[in-house]
């Protein structure tokens, strides 16, 4: 069965363009060019990824971005002409899992996607038996891709996910900030670190009891971060 992506923009053209390419590599697509629409589609779809565009009508990108994490860990890939690393910091920071700015290349775009997709279904809940990592009060289920603290189920997002398995599978080991960005994100570092500062600190609120003083995530100043289990 064919993964299913909502493909939210405005822009009728490119909409059509993106829509036909992603028809011809095999994927169903559900289509939204607002919010509103998007949030409906969403809601009432049986949605494998989503491809959002922030400058929307109804509803902004980044509202749409917000209650689909409240529901759901699917991948989100960012599609955008706000460019900057503000805007970039931002989207990832309240979850999306990639960003690619227009205009933009279809074959990137596809590959992205396929990654994105790649890595959520290794983290499937369709797996049979589960493969745990245990870090003091943290459980892991590498399998079935959800984090437990103390039992309550942590709401984290795919990528923040992948950074604390990465680093909880690798006990003691460290880290450099290009070496988490080429591992979990699979692309090319530029020294930007933006996006791994942001990760970081949002999976530090959410997974450790004091953030500036974290148990888990330990920083190795002027290098990077590892998974202490020897403290």
């Amino acid at each position: 069965m064919s993964d299913t992506i909502l493909l939210v923009e405005d822009d009728h053209q490119i909409h059509e363009i993106v829509a036909k390419h992603l028809t011809k590599e095999g994927y169903r697509v559900v289509s939204a060019f607002d919010g509103l629409d998007a949030i409906q589609f969403f809601s009432q779809e049986q949605v494998d990824l989503v491809i959002l565009d922030l400058m929307l009508p109804a509803t902004d990108g980044i509202d749409i971005l917000k209650k689909i994490r409240k529901e759901s860990m699917i991948p989100i890939l960012i599609m955008s002409a706000k460019d900057s690393d503000v805007d970039k910091a931002l989207a990832l920071g309240v979850g999306a899992d990639d960003y690619i700015g227009k205009p933009f290349s279809l074959i990137e775009m596809t590959a992205r996607i396929k990654a994105a997709l790649r890595r959520s279904n290794q983290y499937s809940p369709s797996k049979l038996q589960a493969n745990r990592v245990e870090v003091f009060d943290l459980i892991i289920d590498l399998d079935n891709f959800y984090v437990l603290k103390k039992g309550e189920k942590m709401n984290l997002t795919a990528k923040e996910f992948q950074i604390l398995s990465l680093l909880a599978t690798n006990p003691n080991q460290v880290f450099t900030k290009g070496q988490l960005f080429e591992r979990v994100w699979k692309d090319t570092y530029y020294e930007d670190d933006n996006v791994i500062n942001v990760h970081i600190r949002r999976l530090r609120k959410k997974i450790e009891d004091d953030p500036s003083a974290p148990t888990y995530i330990k920083t190795i100043w002027g290098i990077g971060y590892k998974m202490e289990l020897n403290s």
